[in-house]
């Protein structure tokens, strides 16, 4: 069915281990492609930003406008949202003085607002239900959302709280651990835990991210933004080759 004409197929992948596995890998290419274009080109964050909201919009459109699943598109989308994320939150937290903490606090409440009213709009915020362009321009702003509350989570807690990049992927890690063992206690939501594990991967992926490539006097690895950005993408293209995706179950 044609998307404009209303409710179609599920055009988001069933969230599976490969789902988690291929999200882990873009959020953490998100924080070493946004660091690669702001810092290594030295083009500063507001105008990184500015690519990269152009290139998500870009993204979100032929995602919207697509017939049908399809995991490149799906995933070039997601990683659109991981580098607009990771600049949008460095512009905020940095240039404009905010601060981890108080970045954090708003963007929790902007992705919060958005849930609330996705679901009062249609009733549900689970991946199953997104069958209509209306539901997939609620699920993508609830992502840019999440991805960008991840980079600010990620740096308030390796920099600001001092305690480093591994530690803080250890905490990140623990968390979704917890999440994942809380997914076979059959009276938790379901939907509350997808959400939640999708918001700490991004932090995991951006304390990651940043300990590939910072100095290794701040903690990181000190490898080159570019190359390690490669050996991602290089990650998730081989993995979309060997892994078959298929499209969430719909209710509609």
């Amino acid at each position: 069915m044609n998307p404009r004409s209303g409710s179609t197929a599920s055009k988001v992948p069933e969230v599976v281990w490969v789902f988690w596995m291929i999200k882990i890998l873009a959020t953490t290419l998100g924080e070493t492609g946004g660091d690669a274009l702001s810092m290594s080109l030295d083009l500063g964050y507001l105008l990184s930003t500015a690519i990269f909201a152009a290139l998500f919009l870009l993204a979100v459109f032929v995602q919207i406008r697509a017939a049908e699943f399809h995991p490149v598109i799906y995933w070039v989308t997601i990683i659109a949202t991981t580098t607009v994320g990771t600049t949008l939150a460095d512009f905020a937290d940095r240039s404009l003085g905010i601060g981890y903490a108080g970045g954090s606090a708003i963007l929790l409440l902007l992705l919060a607002a958005t849930l609330f009213m996705w679901h009062r709009s249609l009733g549900s915020v689970s991946v199953s239900s997104i069958c209509s362009p209306k539901a997939e321009m609620f699920y993508w702003t609830t992502i840019m959302f999440s991805q960008t509350l991840g980079t600010a989570l990620g740096d308030w807690t390796a920099d600001s709280e001092g305690l480093g990049y591994a530690s803080s992927a250890l905490i990140f890690g623990a968390l979704l651990a917890l999440i994942a063992a809380l997914y076979f206690v059959r009276r938790v939501n379901r939907t509350g835990l997808f959400w939640a594990a999708f918001i700490l991967t991004r932090p995991l992926g951006a304390v990651v991210g940043d300990f590939l490539d910072k100095p290794l006097d701040h903690g990181g690895l000190a490898l080159d933004r570019f190359t390690a950005s490669g050996v991602l993408i290089g990650l998730i293209a081989l993995s979309l080759i060997v892994f078959r995706q298929r499209p969430a179950p719909s209710t509609h």
